[in-house]
């Protein structure tokens, strides 16, 4: 094992650490220098000045980088160091107040590394410590001393000891669908279209990290332990993201992709947008930012609505990105200006401000059985496809196809792709690995081989479609014209009509109801009997088939009819179509008759078939009718679904709201109830008889004292101060609290009471907080002892 010491120190201290190091190790310890091969048993230290990263086992040094004024060499190098060494990176950070490191740890966890961090009891400063810890980004939470330890015991674990081991392979895949079963039985997670080796790794993990022996005491212990089977599933979930996560990302998104959504949609139409697998919401909050600035460069912020559906398989992590509160880490993800406009910092965290938070829905999802969002412009799905395997990725792709709108965008990450079928997606190039949704392929139809060479500029020039449809048209007349003459038409292989030559009315009308151009429902009479048998035999036998006269009602009168069927061999762009000819048979009467009614004979119950044949057909059509009818209530639920779990997101975000301002009025209750008691200890430990009158001379408080000068119970409280009876020989009182509330000042006067005792009144207005007058104070002081001892004090 190697060690790389990395300090967040300013890029001008001059480093110490290697001599301060050497001493105390019998490890070698040697400054970085570019280029170095890492070897076992030798300790790296990095140059304050500069920034390290690790490329196949080898240190290369950079001049020390600053992101949006911040510098994070910790981060750099654990980013680095994931992914050169996978699963056998380790990261420790130990005490700190700034970011740095915390991002780091989160991507050597995702690449199955061992996270560890210092104890924050014991730590100098404990801030970044507290914040990974609580965001659950750490294996190991330790005292420094204690960690060696902790790290060589998780290496020497037997499961890791024998890498790639296949009898060890081979026990974990036969016990992995009785873990599988556990956690969807746990926590109702289906983990089984997860690849096995990430199953395998991350298992395999949680074994060495419980220092448990083998697999199936894991087994056994997962049986006994629900906090286990949370955190594996927590483990299985992966959820790391960022805020603007590769930046060449979304500036490609921000140059290009968003204006191009944004330009694609009218006054008060809706941009509507899907993160599945958001985790804890930078990434949807970082999309809403983008959609936000373009908006307001375009200013279309108030005709053009955007929406973001944010979807995670975790709860927690779902509970946490509605909050939308973030540590100060993210301050070294975006500029100054970005963090000020779409933050409020509070404490230390910032809070995505109202006009994003308004813009993203989250909701719990499960994109494997749940409903997909519809009618998207754009879908960002980042590094998920990559834990999955071949066979539901190969089903996530029609499902994102489905979603987007017709030219949708579908961004994936870096080493995922949209796959086969290739007639879903293609791609766009550029930095973002981005794919724009095709529409569903229409049947090849190519122009006639002669046309192409010989045409000319100005034909060149129209739209295909338009070159290829005049084309059909032209080849089917000529076709038809220079082979019959009688009414004709051109049909698909289902019976479409494709294209109609002559007066066709007499042999084909339109079927009532929904229209429907097939030439199956369109016959007239005994046509409908002849023609499905003509059709079939064409297709099969190819070339020309005839069939046996017919006699059809033609404008009030019988007539006969000779059908002709061809498979159409060339041209090519014509190949597989069907002619189907009518032309009318002039025969004598007498004999026209005896055919014709010799065939009705052997068929008594053709016009029955004939009945029994609309009633299907016009079954058929009510059952098409009915599908396209549930279809279209099927995607009226879909949206209905999501209307409602906007909704309820809207209801969620009030009811926050609500408990921030019952927490707030709680807060307010229990600081007057604090404020009235001290006021009422303050009262009852003075020994000066007090009352308190609102401002119509009412009752409203007295102390203890003031009982012995006037006869008070609890229940004179509203009384008025004219029916209190006192003791004080003071027939003035009520005139002069009348006049205190008049003038707004005080006034003080000496009475006697009966029991010989004397006192100092004092009437003060109450003043309010606002300064108004809001009743009187009257307070009553014994001064019958200060004379007494004035008087003997001039004696």
């Amino acid at each position: 094992m190697a060690f790389v010491l990395i300090q967040h120190l300013s890029s001008d201290h001059a480093g110490a650490l290697a001599e301060l190091l050497r001493p105390v190790t019998r490890m070698t310890v040697v400054p970085v220098s570019d280029g170095m091969v890492v070897e076992a048993n030798v300790v790296y230290v990095v140059p304050p000045d500069k920034d390290v990263s690790i490329h196949h086992g080898m240190l290369s040094l950079a001049p020390a980088f600053e992101r949006h004024g911040m510098r994070l060499p910790i981060d750099a190098f654990f980013r680095s160091l994931a992914e050169d060494r996978q699963q056998d990176a380790i990261g420790v950070v130990l005490s700190g107040l700034e970011a740095d490191g915390v991002a780091g740890l989160g991507a050597i966890r995702e690449r199955a590394g061992l996270a560890l961090i210092q104890d924050p009891a014991g730590a100098q400063s404990d801030g970044i410590p507290r914040v990974v810890i609580a965001a659950g980004g750490v294996d190991i939470v330790a005292r420094p001393e204690d960690m060696p330890a902790l790290i060589a015991a998780y290496l020497k674990h037997p499961i890791r000891a024998r890498p790639g081991d296949a009898a060890a392979e081979a026990l974990i895949q036969g016990k992995l669908d009785e873990i599988i079963t556990l956690l969807r039985r746990h926590g109702g997670n289906d983990y089984s279209l997860y690849k096995r080796t990430v199953l395998i790794r991350r298992i395999e993990r949680r074994i060495a990290l419980n220092q448990i022996a083998n697999l199936a005491d894991y087994q056994t212990y997962l049986l006994g332990n629900p906090h286990e089977l949370d955190l594996l599933s927590r483990e299985l979930l992966i959820g790391v993201t960022a805020f603007f996560r590769d930046p060449e990302v979304w500036e490609e998104l921000e140059r290009t992709t968003i204006p191009e959504i944004l330009a694609r949609r009218s006054d008060g139409a809706a941009v509507r947008a899907w993160v599945p697998g958001c985790s804890t919401g930078e990434e949807a909050y970082s999309l809403a930012i983008l959609f936000r600035e373009a908006m307001e460069r375009s200013k279309s912020a108030d005709r053009v609505k955007v929406l973001i559906y944010a979807s995670d398989l975790d709860h927690e992590a779902v509970i946490l990105a509605r909050k939308g509160c973030y540590s100060g880490a993210i301050a070294a993800t975006m500029s100054p200006e970005r963090l000020a406009q779409f933050f409020v910092e509070d404490d230390g965290k910032y809070h995505v401000c109202k006009k994003i938070r308004n813009m993203v829905v989250f909701a719990h999802h499960n994109i494997i059985v749940d409903t997909p969002f519809s009618k998207l412009d754009f879908i960002s799905c980042r590094n998920l496809l990559i834990y999955f395997n071949d066979a539901l990725r190969a089903k996530l792709m029609p499902i994102f196809s489905y979603a987007l709108n017709s030219g949708g965008t579908l961004l994936l990450g870096g080493s995922e792709s949209a796959g086969p079928p290739a007639s879903l997606f293609a791609p766009v190039g550029g930095a973002a690995h981005l794919f724009r949704r095709l529409d569903p392929p229409a049947p090849e139809v190519k122009p006639h081989p002669g046309a192409t060479p010989g045409r000319s500029d100005e034909t060149a020039s129209m739209p295909p479609r338009a070159v290829v449809l005049d084309s059909f048209a032209t080849l089917t007349d000529q076709l038809i014209q220079q082979t019959y003459a009688p009414p004709a038409v051109l049909i698909s292989g289902s019976g479409d009509l494709l294209y109609i030559s002559g007066q066709i009315g007499p042999y084909l009308e339109p079927a009532a109801g929904k229209v429907n151009l097939n030439i199956h429902a369109m016959a007239r009479g005994a046509l409908r009997t002849v023609l499905p048998g003509l059709i079939r035999r064409a297709q099969q036998q190819g070339g020309t088939i005839r069939g046996e006269d017919v006699e059809i009602k033609i404008n009030g009168t019988m007539q006969v009819v000779a059908v002709t069927v061809q498979l159409i061999d060339s041209p090519e762009s014509l190949r597989d179509r069907l002619l189907v000819v009518f032309q009318n048979v002039v025969r004598p009467e007498s004999a026209a008759k005896g055919p014709v009614m010799a065939a009705l004979a052997r068929n008594g119950h053709a016009w029955e078939l004939l009945e029994a044949r609309d009633a299907l057909l016009v079954m058929r059509e009510e059952m098409r009718s009915s599908v396209n009818e549930l279809t279209s209530s099927n995607e009226d639920l879909q949206s209905a679904n999501e209307e409602l779990m906007t909704a309820k997101e809207e209801v969620q975000a009030m009811n926050e709201e609500l408990q921030a301002i019952l927490v707030e009025r709680q807060a307010k209750i229990d600081s007057l109830i604090s404020a009235q008691n001290d006021t009422e200890n303050l009262l009852n430990c003075m020994d000066v008889a007090t009352i308190f009158l609102d401002g119509g001379m009412h009752l409203r408080r007295y102390t203890p004292s003031a009982t012995k000068l006037f006869k008070l119970m609890p229940a004179d409280v509203g009384r008025p101060l004219s029916d209190m009876v006192s003791v004080l020989d003071y027939p003035h009182l009520v005139d002069d609290v009348e006049a205190v509330l008049g003038s707004e000042t005080f006034k003080e006067r000496e009475a006697d009471a009966r029991d010989g005792q004397r006192y100092r009144v004092r009437i003060s207005p109450y003043r309010t907080k606002d300064n108004s007058i809001d009743g009187v104070v009257i307070t009553f002081a014994n001064i019958r002892n200060l004379e007494a001892s004035a008087t003997m004090y001039r004696h």
